[in-house]
């Protein structure tokens, strides 16, 4: 019986990231050029969105659940999804690419992300989660939404950020004047190819973004339900915690489809574009993915939601980690005068292998 589980987690991962890289992230930037959005403020609401859409809808399902503590394994996905984001996406970028990085910019979404995990850890030492404290969660965000909007006309792009735009505009422009050659099929994904099939039949054309843009949402929120379920019984299967399962297998799935973006911007000599889309994710992430799914299960049943205490422990640890990447991740672009290549890529992707590591021995009871 596992072994279709693990099936099913693995089909689910491969569905998210095609939904959302080729049909919902898509469907959105049209939507955002409609509405005459500037890319700052698409950025932060409607690309925010379309990354982190996975990990709010498991989110949403882990919180809704019957089964006890399964609320942690929707915050685990958060906690571990956020961990994934800033080390693993940061060290990809740095491998692919050696980038310079504009220092304002992430120092703006380090603030608003060190003050969401500064929450995050509060709501732990308290143990639950009332309307107050999703409301709260909320509200910062939505202030992080005003200040993106805002930024440029409060600090005028400087030398260092006009150097990096003309660079970013410089291979954009070669890509267009390069003739792309056909490429092949990787052989990996001839084994999803009836899976992409159906979901092509599904989906309309891109004429119809609206559409596009609903039918991902249903097929986002039906696979997360189907992630949920298929970790609860794996984890209930191998008698391990299902917080456990959200803050490692769950996290890696669901952070995939950024990870992937994230190298291809690199490429472009978009490197800081790609750290800062990686940060941006987890402010939404912690900040929407927890508060909105905890303020919409409020309000339904009335009470005050608690977290499992045998869940408490993990989360609350992995949530102090989570602050120290934070620490870490700063102060190392300032030793490295925001410059990042092959060995702060190593260092950030080894320190995560750290931490699965130890959450797996945590898993089996040796640690």
């Amino acid at each position: 019986m596992i072994v279709l589980y693990l099936v099913a987690l693995l089909l689910s991962f491969y569905v998210l990231a095609k939904v959302c890289d080729e049909y919902f992230v898509e469907s959105l930037d049209i939507i955002s050029k409609k509405w005459k959005m500037s890319s700052d403020a698409a950025g932060a609401t409607l690309m925010a969105v379309g990354s982190s859409a996975p990990e709010l809808f498991v989110a949403l399902f882990a919180i809704i659940s019957p089964e006890e503590g399964s609320e942690a394994l929707g915050v685990g996905n958060i906690v571990g999804s956020a961990i994934f984001n800033i080390l693993v996406i940061t060290g990809a970028v740095g491998l692919v690419k050696k980038s310079k990085l504009a220092w304002r910019p992430v120092m703006r979404d380090v603030f608003f992300y060190s003050v969401a995990v500064a929450l995050l850890i509060g709501v732990f030492f308290i143990g639950s989660f009332g309307v107050v404290e999703t409301v709260v969660f909320l509200v910062v965000y939505v202030a992080y939404v005003v200040v993106v909007i805002f930024w440029r006309k409060m600090f005028p792009p400087n030398k260092i950020e006009l150097e990096l735009a003309q660079l970013e505009a410089d291979t954009e422009a070669k890509k267009k004047n390069e003739i792309e050659e056909p490429k092949k099929e990787a052989g990996w994904k001839k084994i999803f190819m009836p899976i992409d099939f159906i979901l092509d039949k599904i989906f309309p054309s891109m004429k119809h973004f609206y559409i596009v843009f609903f039918v991902s949402i249903l097929i986002i929120a039906g696979i997360s339900w189907v992630l949920v379920e298929s970790a609860v019984e794996i984890s209930a299967i191998l008698n391990i915690p299902a917080v456990i399962v959200g803050l490692t297998v769950l996290a890696v799935g669901t952070s995939v489809p950024d990870l992937f973006s994230s190298i291809i911007v690199a490429k472009e000599n978009k490197g800081g574009m790609a750290v800062s889309n990686g940060i941006g994710s987890n402010i939404f992430d912690i900040l929407v993915g927890i508060g909105l799914p905890f303020l919409i299960m409020i309000l339904i049943s009335g009470e005050v939601i608690k977290i499992d205490e045998k869940s408490i422990d993990n989360i609350f640890t992995s949530s102090f980690i989570l602050f120290g990447t934070v620490v870490v991740l700063l102060l190392t672009f300032i030793l490295n005068k925001w410059k990042i290549g092959k060995g702060i890529g190593l260092f950030f992707i080894g320190i995560y292998v750290a931490y699965v590591l130890w959450q797996i021995l945590q898993a089996v009871g040796v640690l």
